[in-house]
């Protein structure tokens, strides 16, 4: 918080229990706020070396005002249960005043590991109208398996807040949005990757490798023609009309099944869904050869990295349900996009659902 000109030794203190299989290391967006101030301060937490050696900057700015910033080294080591990093000095400051000043002491910090969270609250030494501040800091980090088949479709799922994917170093070439990415691989892929979540001018970008084992199937070779063509027949092109050229045939549009909704924040379906998912399984087993994608979908409540995870489970259930009435589970897929494609403004019941489309 930019308040102190007092620029001695503060601390960062982390209490999350044991953290020996966790590692902290790496970089950290975040901001810093404080109860009753409409002022916040956009930060970046960048750590090195090992849990029981770190060393780092701490890096923060005023909001509106990215001109004025901080900027501070930062060591520690990690006890059983604790981690203490210590303002070692300040590297650099710009855009202050003669009567300008930021705060420091102490920030008890909480690690939530499945959200790769860092919370914490600051108590600042008594300078001026230093008290206390929030901190809150997210990293990106790959959730999902680093390794997947050539040519299978796999859904990369990372931490994060407003994450957006990249296929180049220097974020010219966007390829998704949000906490999940479903795609089909046929090399190994690096993906560089950024948060929305109160980004600053020392900006983040997060490379994330995929590797791919395999080789990509073989397209089916074309059925050789069992029978000698004919040999063309000469016509008068002044007495017959062109043919008219046929539009290429729409690709279907996923279909929404709108009475198979969800309990909010679960995967267990409600009653309702029952007589649909029922007619769905007997145009299955009355069709053999259709196969389907499921798609599973949340309202935006909560946070992305859960909503992700639930709207694949909402899939897995449905696909479930499927299979136990007689569909076989080879041919169905599923997919979930968590909170990316609302049909609705939330929060609404009807983001809760379930699409399926036709595989070729």
């Amino acid at each position: 918080m930019k308040q102190s000109f007092w620029c001695g030794l503060g601390s960062l203190l982390l209490l999350a229990g044991p953290l020996h299989a966790q590692t902290l290391a790496g970089a950290w967006q975040g901001v810093e706020t404080d109860a009753g101030d409409p002022r916040y301060y956009p930060a970046v937490l960048r750590l090195q070396g090992k849990d029981t050696n770190l060393f780092g900057v701490l890096y923060q700015e005023v909001g509106s005002q990215p001109n004025v910033t901080v900027t501070f080294q930062i060591e520690g080591a990690r006890g059983s249960k604790e981690l203490l990093l210590k303002h070692v000095r300040k590297l650099n400051e710009t855009g202050g005043s003669f009567s300008s000043y930021w705060c420091a002491g102490t920030i008890a910090f909480i690690y939530d590991a499945a959200l790769e969270k860092l919370t914490g609250r600051a108590t600042y030494r008594p300078v001026g109208d230093c008290d206390h501040g929030t901190f809150t800091f997210y990293r990106v980090k790959l959730k999902s398996a680093a390794t997947v088949k050539a040519g299978a479709l796999s859904t990369l799922r990372v931490s994060g807040r407003d994450v957006r994917w990249f296929a180049d170093a220097e974020l010219k070439k966007p390829v998704a949005e949000g906490n999940s990415y479903a795609t089909r691989l046929a090399k190994t892929t690096t993906f560089f990757l950024t948060q929305g979540f109160y980004p600053s001018a020392e900006k983040i970008v997060t490379p994330v490798t995929i590797t791919v084992t395999g080789k990509v199937p073989a397209a089916p070779p074309r059925p050789a023609p069992t029978s000698p063509r004919p040999a063309p027949v000469a016509v008068d092109t002044a007495a017959v009309a062109p043919p008219v050229a046929a539009a290429p045939p729409a690709t279907p549009a996923p279909v929404v099944l709108p009475t198979v909704l969800f309990k909010q924040g679960t995967a267990e379906l409600l009653p309702e869904a029952n007589p649909a998912l029922d007619r769905l399984a007997a145009d299955l087993l009355a069709a053999p050869t259709l196969r389907l994608r499921i798609a599973g979908h949340t309202d935006r409540l909560g946070e992305p990295g859960k909503n992700q995870v639930l709207s694949e489970q909402r899939a897995d259930a449905v696909r479930a349900y499927l299979v136990k009435a007689g569909v076989p589970a080879a041919r169905l897929e599923t997919v979930g996009y968590g909170d990316t494609r609302p049909l609705h403004p939330s929060p609404d019941v009807r983001n809760r659902r379930v699409e399926v489309e036709k595989l070729p």
